[in-house]
């Protein structure tokens, strides 16, 4: 147990207040989302093509799942704070850098320098297990979750107003000025909370090979993987619809997005209400259905004509109810294949689901022209809900043979 003493806002001799993890966590989510819905005005302000402005979102993805193959042990080896304060100084020299771009190219340098934000989502969770035991982390990591989903929810419509109102800089602007504040609270508030350095970088990475060997783990990673892709594959590519189909500006855009968080919130509730009584894989599956349904019923209203944006984006609601039930139970069952390895599976996981999903949404934003309509993007999203479903079912072929993860047997 934690022998540190009773949390004290904005004084680091004490354990950080969870209103500092939540801020840390939520800076990096609004980093992720809060100017997708300028996506289009920032391809005719460069005079690019849409495929390279997505770059800012799915090579952003790729790096930041990169990044979560390292920053765990780094910050085992050096610590959470310096690895922190070095992070949001990168962060914040680099959204300057975005704001200044005179070039597509010089852009996409300074997007991709801002993924080392990425380290406030990991460390958040690190810095729980340090300062809390281990069956009080589930449920501090729960609220700081809770905190930070309230962001993608409502910073696409922020960003939205924001780019009608004053151009898409306005939204690098609004990081900038967040980004500050949450560095004047990390100074103060965050003190070191990792007490037992590791002597050794590659120490902390030779438990990976071990994961490797698991069928389980496997199969856990990449459900999640692709049921995330379906909601990587909406980020990529819905701009583009928005505009070029629906015939939506960048205000309107940053509403319907809302949609998609509504429902992964209403996932997340579930997954807390029902995975202990109905158990992880099942809420899996489920959750795996949702996604598939919802997808399935827009392309469905689509291919008969319909063009209202409520046929592709009121469907979404169910992709965030299928992601908010399939990613919780998912990760616990990666995180549980091999107890003693939870941290090398957390940052292995999140590279797979994070590279897959960048992945996928750069291969919609490069099908998506005027001339396909959404049908492009729709089509990639069923594929993957299907592949989610399938994994799935891999799942529950192995626990029926190796038994529970109870029982720790070879799987």
């Amino acid at each position: 147990m934690s022998q540190l003493p009773r949390a004290r806002f904005l004084d680091r001799t004490t354990p950080p207040h969870i209103l500092t993890l939540v801020l840390l966590a939520g800076l990096s989510a609004l980093s992720m989302n809060v100017f997708l819905p300028s996506l289009p005005n920032m391809t005719e302000y460069f005079q690019t093509d849409y495929a390279l402005m997505q770059l800012s979102v799915s090579a952003y993805l790729g790096l930041t799942g990169l990044l979560q193959l390292v920053i765990g042990p780094i910050s085992d080896r050096f610590g959470r704070r310096p690895v922190i304060k070095v992070a949001i100084i990168i962060f914040l020299l680099a959204t300057i850098g975005c704001l200044l771009a005179p070039t597509v190219e010089i852009f996409l340098m300074f997007r991709m320098l801002q993924t080392a934000i990425a380290t406030g989502l990991v460390l958040s969770r690190a810095i729980v297990r340090d300062i809390v035991p281990a069956d009080q982390a589930a449920s501090m990591i729960g609220y700081v979750t809770m905190g930070m989903s309230l962001v993608p929810m409502i910073a696409p419509a922020i960003g939205g107003y924001l780019d009608d109102l004053f151009g898409w800089q306005a939204n690098f602007s609004i990081l900038l000025v967040v980004g500050v504040i949450v560095a004047a609270i990390i100074w103060l508030d965050l003190g070191e909370t990792h007490r037992h350095k590791s002597t050794s970088f590659m120490a902390q990475m030779r438990d990976y090979p071990e994961l490797f060997t698991s069928r389980r783990f496997w199969g856990y990673c990449l459900t999640a993987a692709f049921a995330s892709g379906a909601f990587f594959a909406f980020l990529g590519g819905a701009p583009f619809v928005a505009t070029h189909f629906f015939g939506l500006n960048a205000s309107s855009l940053g509403l319907y997005f809302g949609i998609v968080s509504i429902g992964y919130m209403a996932g997340n509730f579930l997954s807390g209400r029902y995975s202990v009584r109905i158990g992880i894989n099942h809420m899996i599956l489920y959750g795996g259905l949702i996604t598939l349904a919802g997808v399935s019923v827009s392309l469905l209203l689509i291919s008969l004509g319909a063009t209202h944006p409520m046929s592709f984006f009121g469907f979404m609601l169910l992709v965030g109810v299928g992601n908010g039930m399939v990613l919780p139970n998912s990760n616990a069952g990666m995180l549980s294949v091999r107890p003693q390895l939870a941290g090398s599976a957390a940052g292995l996981g999140g590279a797979i689901m994070l590279g897959g999903g960048a992945s996928l949404a750069a291969v919609t934003g490069a099908l998506l022209t005027p001339e396909t309509g959404p049908f492009p993007l729709l089509y990639v999203m069923v594929a993957t809900a299907v592949m989610a479903v399938i994994t799935t079912f891999y799942i529950m072929h192995v626990a029926r043979r190796a038994g529970p993860l109870s029982l720790r047997e070879p799987d």
